[in-house]
């Protein structure tokens, strides 16, 4: 189940910092991918933990890959978020301050396939459209990809 599971069983569900990183995926209509978590049924860009000596490129790749069976290329560092601004505590009680790199990506290949587990749906969205029920942390980094597309 990897690093964090393992922090979790001898820790419970005390605050932890979550060390990881997220994508931003733009497709050619300038529409970027969200997925609708299972846990919770937000809808998010992909993120996820780092694992024990993975880079931050390396997770952010790998979440993307998992959760939505796209590869991505070239990355660019759109914000750093980390502070008490990111508490969250999930359904199941863990509670987490999220630190970590968020990339926004143009480039990317494969098809499209859903993480069962983790994701409920996905699709892609014009900003301007942008489903009802974003977590909290997704807010804050959409409105930073929409201020990067539109200098951009």
């Amino acid at each position: 189940m990897g690093y964090i599971f393992d922090i979790r069983k001898k820790l419970g569900h005390d605050p932890i910092i979550l060390t990881g990183a997220g994508i931003i995926v733009v497709n050619s209509r300038r529409e970027i991918l969200l997925g609708r978590r299972a846990d919770n049924g937000y809808w998010a860009y992909p993120a996820g933990s780092m694992e024990l000596g993975e880079s931050f490129e390396e997770c952010a790749r790998r979440e993307v890959m998992e959760e939505t069976g796209l590869l991505c290329g070239d990355l660019e560092l759109l914000m750093i978020r980390s502070g008490k601004d990111t508490y969250y505590e999930y359904p199941n009680q863990d509670k987490v301050y999220f630190a970590g790199l968020i990339y926004i990506c143009f480039d990317y290949s494969g098809e499209m396939k859903i993480q069962e587990e983790e994701v409920l749906e996905q699709a892609f969205f014009p900003l301007d459209a942008l489903p009802e029920n974003l977590s909290p942390g997704t807010i804050e980094v959409v409105e930073k990809a929409r201020e990067y597309l539109t200098k951009n």
